[in-house]
């Protein structure tokens, strides 16, 4: 089975417009780095460079461990974390991850749906 082409790029620009809530969305390979997409215009990140970095490595694991469990549950079809300051959305690429966080304030239940609408398209 070959694995789907993204074009992270695309994929990255589509979802930052999905709405005005989006502060980041951003691919992360298996091993924890930023390799596509980033922060939105003009928006005040939440956490420094070096926080950034760990953020991503502790999400590759994460996803790793989740597959785990994968041919018992199935698949997942993405991870979400609701926090004080913002929502963080995950989905898998293929081996790679798209990560997108938003305003705490967001629509947690219509975010994901129109993210994977993105990815699948």
């Amino acid at each position: 089975m070959s694995a789907k082409i993204y074009d992270y790029s695309k994929i990255c620009d589509s979802v930052l417009l999905i709405d005005p809530k989006i502060r980041f969305a951003g691919v992360i390979n298996d091993r924890g780095r930023l390799v596509a997409g980033g922060m939105k215009p003009n928006v005040e990140p939440l956490e420094s460079e070096k926080d950034d970095e760990m953020i991503f490595m502790e999400l590759a694991l994460r996803v790793k461990m989740r597959k785990e469990f994968d041919k018992q549950l199935g698949v997942v079809n993405f991870a979400m974390a609701s926090r004080e300051r913002a929502i963080a959305i995950s989905v898998l690429l293929n081996e790679d991850i798209l990560y997108v966080v938003s305003e705490p304030d967001s629509d947690y239940c219509a975010l994901p749906k129109k993210i994977l609408e993105i990815v699948n398209s």
